[in-house]
């Protein structure tokens, strides 16, 4: 049975999930409406990624005697500057949500929640690999500038990250 502070931290990082879910789903629609069909692919998976977080989150709470709780979500941006500004917005995103993921951590290991402690080593694993890709692409995008060309490449090139990253997914499962 969860602890009430967990079984609420644990829907807070629902709603979190669900956000970050839309944040990409907006982002995407904003690169493909400018033209970006990479980046809008992009972001399409990764927004499929954030539900598919958010759902594992729901199963567990209610596996494990707690209550998963739906949430209402606020409107995420739907305008950018740029890409720069897209993938700058998307690593801030992504660090909020270490740090919120972290906090849970800290919050089973004070309620001696070592269960729940163990399922979260996922969602630590998880953001490790999402801010090194995040941070990845924003040292490319640094190197692009304002070369549209560069730019032109890289909307093709993240596509290809898009396939390789599901294949390398899809040979771990």
């Amino acid at each position: 049975m969860l602890a009430k502070r967990i079984d609420k931290a644990l829907n807070h990082q629902i709603e979190l999930e669900a956000y970050s879910s839309q944040v990409y789903l907006a982002m995407a629609s904003w690169a493909e409406c400018e033209g970006y069909g990479g980046i809008a692919n992009f972001m399409y998976i990764h927004s499929d990624e954030e539900r598919q977080h958010m759902l594992k989150l729901i199963k567990f709470v209610n596996e494990r005697g707690g209550k998963a709780v739906i949430p209402a979500l606020k409107k995420p941006p739907v305008s950018y500057k740029s890409v720069k500004d897209v993938f700058d917005n998307l690593l801030k995103h992504e660090v909020h949500v270490t740090n919120e993921i972290n906090s849970l951590v800290e919050i089973c290991l004070k309620e001696r929640d070592y269960t729940t402690h163990n399922f979260l080593q996922w969602y630590v694993s998880e953001q490790i690999e999402e801010e090194a890709l995040a941070r990845t692409i924003m040292d490319k995008i640094r190197l692009i500038g304002t070369d549209n060309a560069a730019l032109y490449m890289f909307d093709r090139d993240i596509e290809q990250m898009n396939v390789i990253s599901a294949a390398q997914d899809n040979a771990g499962a």
